[in-house]
């Protein structure tokens, strides 16, 4: 499934070329911006401060970078086996419900120091149990991977609302939403971990959610580059038949890789459901797995790259939120119209520009060979 080019350098083909893409995004919204009357300069200006600023706008920009690693990382790791899952979001949401089931079972009957791996477990099983169907539908009956996952994101928001409506609202409440858990079921926020510290800090949603997420990202490194399980996800990816002859059996090696990605994009519901909203409720999930698509291909499909790619999504939420706020002539439409050119430069146009600069590369590569041959 990976696009990366042969013929140029790894620090071209996963730094400059990504930089490349979100410069041209930016580029294309500051024309934007520029027609409505306004200073792009200041409008980039004003999401710097908004995201990395002061802390709660660093607070803020984490929360997000946290649900975006999680959505990178299930995308990469299918991505690996040769698969686009883009299923994620469904993945995300059922994650969400199998962390919220536990808790409003258990938030009374088990000691807190249990509640957060068990609470993990739940959200990751959730997750994997939802992409395994689709898994399973291409590893054995040849259904496409992307047709199924798309099928399953509508209907987890159907079987979401039907739960919340009819089964887990909270009797007597209007609004779908279910009780609140017990105060030992919550993740610690930051800055209630700063304050026992002596230190004080904006209030805001990051909690150590997002240390599972740094988690995540080493062992996802781990499993994939140092495991023969992450071998064999990586062969079948690369080359099916030569897998096959390897001894792998591609079935198997898809359900494997579609059930880390499902358990990964689950995680989203431990950072939104037991670190955020302490209760179960609709559309928590806020587009998170379809922008963990544009992370992945930002990042390469790998770990560290992922990181950084959701770290500028992270200060592209959070800072164009404060841009909507602070400029009245950029609404929070346009805003979403930023976001989405970046999506889109990053993912589906994510090597449109390689073809020149392979060209530009092997120009500069001849001509630097032709004048070592002239000196020699």
């Amino acid at each position: 499934m990976s696009q990366n080019s042969s013929t140029l350098p790894r620090w071209i083909d996963i730094g400059l070329i990504p930089i490349l893409n979100v410069a041209m995004a930016l580029l294309v919204s500051g024309l934007i911006i520029l027609l409505i009357g306004e200073s792009p300069l200041e409008a980039v200006q004003i999401m710097i401060q908004g995201a990395l600023g002061y802390d709660e706008g660093i607070g803020y920009t984490l929360y997000y970078t946290t649900n975006f690693v999680f959505t990178g990382l299930a995308v990469a790791v299918a991505f690996h086996a040769g698969l686009f899952n883009i299923g994620g979001e469904g993945q995300a949401y059922i994650g969400g419900l199998g962390v919220g089931l536990f808790l409003l079972l258990a938030d009374d009957s088990l000691s807190p120091i249990l509640l957060l791996p068990v609470g993990i477990i739940a959200a990751g099983l959730f997750g994997a149990a939802w992409a395994a169907i689709p898994a399973y539908l291409q590893a054995y009956r040849g259904s496409h991977i992307v047709i199924t996952t798309i099928m399953f994101n509508f209907i987890a928001s159907a079987l979401m609302v039907y739960l919340m409506v009819n089964v887990l609202i909270k009797p007597g409440q209007m609004s779908p939403e279910s009780r609140v858990f017990l105060d030992t079921a919550h993740l610690p926020f930051a800055h209630e971990i700063f304050a026992w510290m002596g230190i004080k800090i904006a209030r805001s949603p990051l909690n150590i959610s997002i240390i599972w997420a740094a988690i995540c990202c080493i062992g996802l490194w781990l499993f994939v580059w140092r495991t023969r399980w992450g071998y064999a996800i990586r062969s079948v990816g690369f080359n099916e038949k030569a897998a096959v002859y390897a001894g792998i059996t591609p079935a198997k090696t898809i359900m494997l890789a579609m059930f880390i990605s499902g358990a990964l994009a689950g995680f989203v519901g431990v950072n939104e459901i037991m670190g955020v909203h302490h209760k179960l409720l609709l559309n928590y999930t806020a587009g998170y797995g379809f922008t963990g698509i544009a992370v992945s291909l930002m990042g390469r499909n790998h770990p560290f790259g992922i990181i950084l790619a959701s770290l500028l999504f992270g200060v592209l939420y959070q800072g164009g939120a404060e841009l909507a706020f602070e400029v009245p002539t950029i609404t929070r439409e346009l805003v979403v119209v930023i976001q989405g050119l970046v999506i889109l430069f990053s993912g589906a146009l994510a090597y449109m520009s390689t073809p020149w600069i392979e060209w530009a590369y092997g120009a500069l590569s001849r001509r630097q060979s032709s004048a070592g041959q002239g000196e020699g």
